[in-house]
């Protein structure tokens, strides 16, 4: 449609005068998007849940534990990274009507809660992030579920309960937590992780974590082909027979580098068999001398050009020389050779969930001084992350088939995403005739898609 100019450019560039103004501001909010997550809340029976994972802290206080959880979790979506942050939004009706309150605690009264938390809490709100992700794997009945392990650097500046120096690529030298995560490829969501201080190895714990996440997995889904990819620091014999004997699909980096004979064999090696253009590999019988087991082990590397140094003659031709980055796999899978590459390689998308839990649910900062209140943050987290994940799933059907790399099944946008277009519109929240109302602006846009999250 085509506009006249005069009905495009405005006369006057005036500056508004700003005059604040408290007259019916509890009818007004800055979040009427948040409405989306009020319904899965409904169904998942949110607060029941956290309500019975803090029941044990109950007290005499004005507020009890899950609620200030919830208020969190509410704190975490909305995009908010301070628990002084609490401050803008305090009077807002729809964190309000949310949470199921009618005054927002304050800051001192959030602080002061979190380091009253336990062991005890903690574990039980571990469980209950846990068992929503199963629900849903469970639900989707799928048939095939990879499982990824990881750990990942919170820094914090502060001298905080459990934290430790230890190797810190971006802040050298910070106090820092290193949880190690598992996350299901299929539907992007943090399944589990494990707590621990900064200074320790990313294997530390690692067997017995691994272990469980496999054990609850097949117990929700015993039919379904359980895969997992791990890097070159979780390469143990032990690790690698307990995945097997599991029957458990794995892929794991080998740091070739510590094993001289591994290196000489790589290096002789003649005859390379062709993936493509930019991939090579072959395969070896080699293990550690000390084991008593082998797997099986595809070397690959992968071509590169050597930038070129110098004036070039542009009237003459110049010879391209190449090197090669090399990469050791070790698998107990029996599909090709380019199919165990590009399973393992689709590996690198964790690192996409944490970017994404950082960046959006604050999953790096530290609160508190207390090591039990920092882990309850830090759960909150990941569940605001799940619970962003688990809407879209609601909504949306299932968007991609499995491919070789194990990508999400779903087109997932990122929680920063949802707050720009959903989350942070304003709206009047009325009642016409005595039904409680919210009303946005008619953008014909932001209507389609709010009614998509809230049909049903």
């Amino acid at each position: 449609m085509k506009f006249r100019r005069s009905d495009v450019v405005r006369g006057g560039y005036g500056v508004p005068e700003i005059r604040c103004e408290d007259e019916d501001s509890s009818s007004l909010t800055s979040f009427a998007g948040l409405v989306i997550f009020q319904k899965l809340f409904s169904r998942l029976a949110l607060k029941r849940r956290l309500a019975a994972c803090f029941a044990h802290l109950r007290t005499r206080a004005t507020y009890r534990g899950h609620e200030i959880v919830f208020c969190l979790i509410v704190h975490l979506l909305l995009g908010f990274r301070r628990l002084r942050d609490r401050d803008y939004y305090h009077d807002d009706p729809m964190p309000k009507r949310v949470v199921g309150l009618t005054r927002l605690p304050d800051v001192a009264t959030i602080s002061r809660s979190l380091k009253e938390m336990d062991q005890q809490a903690v574990d039980r709100y571990r469980q209950m992030s846990r068992d929503l992700v199963l629900d849903r794997i469970e639900q989707e009945r799928l048939t095939r579920v990879t499982l990824d392990f990881d750990g990942s650097v919170l820094s914090t500046s502060r001298h905080a309960e459990g934290t430790a120096i230890g190797f810190n690529k971006k802040k050298k030298g910070a106090r820092s937590y290193y949880p190690l995560f598992c996350t299901v490829a299929q539907t992007g969501q943090i399944l589990d992780l494990h707590h621990r201080p900064g200074n320790v190895h990313d294997s530390n714990g690692a067997k017995p974590f691994i272990a469980s996440c496999v054990e609850r997995v097949t117990d929700r889904v015993p039919h379904a082909a359980l895969e997992a990819r791990v890097d070159s620091a979780f390469f143990d014999e032990g690790q690698l027979v307990a995945m097997d004997g599991s029957r458990v699909a794995f892929t794991a980096s080998v740091p070739f580098a510590r094993f001289p004979k591994l290196k000489q064999i790589i290096e002789g090696r003649k005859r390379w068999h062709r993936i493509d253009d930019t991939w090579s590999y072959f395969e070896c019988d080699w293990k550690p001398e000390c084991w008593a087991r082998g797997f099986r082990l595809i070397v690959v590397r992968q071509k590169k050009a050597v930038p070129i140094k110098g004036p070039l003659q542009l009237h003459l031709f110049e010879p391209r020389s190449h090197e090669y980055d090399y990469q050791v796999i070790v698998t107990n899978k029996r599909c090709s050779a380019k199919a165990v590459m590009e399973f393992h390689h689709g590996r690198g998308s964790q690192e996409g969930v944490f970017a994404e839990v950082k960046q959006f649910c604050q999953l790096e900062y530290v609160p508190v001084r207390t090591l039990h209140g920092n882990q309850v943050y830090c759960l909150s987290a990941v569940m605001a992350h799940n619970l962003t994940r688990e809407l879209q799933i609601e909504t949306y059907e299932c968007q991609h088939k499995t491919t070789a790399k194990r990508r999400n099944l779903w087109g997932f946008e990122t929680l920063g995403t949802l707050r720009n277009r959903l989350i942070r519109r304003a709206g009047r929240l009325i009642r016409p005739q005595g039904r409680l109302t919210l009303v946005v602006h008619a953008n014909a846009k932001l209507r389609e898609e709010l009614e998509l999250y809230t049909a049903g």
